[in-house]
């Protein structure tokens, strides 16, 4: 087996390791704070054992904003940036290139509230892509989230979301297109492998979100500025100004049922971890998802993936008693990572068997 080494590079606004030989990509978004201060420290023995598996990583900054239609749109927006460039990069290394011509060879790992923006963009897979049509859809989300706005507030909120999210879309057009032809063209620069007649269509993107592409939630967060902001008073004295997450909890949930989809989804979770006990008691009772064998139950709590790997030993996050603050490669693996690892293969080969 070859020594590889995680090293990133930046490319746009991510970080981006890249395999010699991929059999995938994973994007991969972290926490508020873990996510947006060196992602690649606090979450690096996570990201080295995928890598080594045969991953190429895209790390995705986290973003701090009440506005999470906004940051959901940033991630894919870059998913488009990044596929060509992931061609160009492998060329000039020398490395196969052939993963990135299809998007249903990309997945998705969140942690914490880093998740809900996954679980959006799969939602958004189902968005009508009209504009009358998506006002409809849109309107009876909120009717039936927002009965505490008066009706001028509602059709207020209703026509704000409508713009944004028909701005997206319509910008996400232009960006596959985009991407499919800069795509094209890296892969016809490469004369060593003299690809006759490959052309756009040969980059497969079917869908403008991620409705093919499977996803892992490691401890998912769904959660308003009440759960966000503490003390509570501040946080109720910001809501009472106008100032709470887009979409909200209730908006989010309503969005992900009514899209029918997460059917390639893994979720891993922690009994100890009460930060994101709401959230995962919904997706298991309320939306029955994901099966039995696509969930893990695991030691720890909620700050469980972050880990760094010095020699044989892994230091952990210490978040509870649980687990030790130091322990052995072979233990971290055991009780971690080789359950994320087993989820990635479940969906893998369930991707492929609905694809058949």
């Amino acid at each position: 087996m070859m020594n590889l080494k995680l090293r990133f590079k930046p490319v746009s606004f991510s970080w981006v390791a890249l395999h010699p030989q991929p059999k995938g990509v994973i994007q991969f978004i972290g926490g508020a704070f873990f996510g947006t201060f060196c992602p690649m420290f606090f979450y690096r023995y996570l990201l080295e054992c995928l890598f080594k598996q045969g991953y190429t990583i895209i790390l995705l900054p986290f973003n701090f904003t009440f506005d999470h239609y906004r940051e959901a749109g940033f991630l894919i927006r870059e998913q488009y940036k990044l596929m060509p460039e992931l061609v160009r990069m492998a060329e000039l290394a020398g490395y196969d290139y052939k993963t990135y011509l299809d998007d249903s060879n990309f997945s998705w790992i969140g942690h914490s509230i880093g998740c809900k923006y996954i679980a959006l963009l799969e939602a958004f897979s189902n968005l009508p892509k009209e504009r009358e049509q998506l006002e409809v859809f849109i309107r009876e989300i909120v009717k039936k989230t927002s009965v505490n706005l008066s009706p001028e507030k509602q059709a207020k909120k209703v026509e704000s979301v409508v713009d944004d999210l028909d701005n997206l879309i319509n910008e996400l057009e232009d960006q596959r297109s985009e991407a499919k032809e800069l795509t094209s063209y890296y892969v016809n620069q490469d004369v060593a492998k003299l690809q006759i007649g490959f052309d756009e269509s040969d980059v497969k993107i079917n869908s403008i979100f991620i409705k093919s592409q499977p996803s892992i939630l490691l401890a998912p967060v769904n959660t308003g500025l009440d759960s966000a902001i503490k003390p509570k008073v501040l946080a109720n004295f910001l809501i009472n100004l106008g100032l709470n997450v887009k979409p909200s909890p209730q908006e989010t949930e309503a969005l992900i049922e009514d899209s029918k989809f997460f059917n390639l989804l893994g979720l891993v979770y922690f009994p100890l971890d009460n930060i994101g006990k709401s959230t995962r008691e919904w997706f298991f009772n309320y939306l029955k998802k994901p099966p039995e064998d696509f969930r893990a139950k695991l030691k720890g709590g909620h700050l469980r993936p972050l880990a760094l790997r010095l020699g044989n030993l892994v230091l952990n996050f210490p978040d509870n008693f649980f687990v030790p603050p130091i322990e052995s490669v072979n233990q971290r693996n055991a009780e971690f990572e080789v359950y994320v690892l087993q989820l990635l293969n479940y969906l893998e080969q369930k991707r492929k068997d609905n694809n058949k």
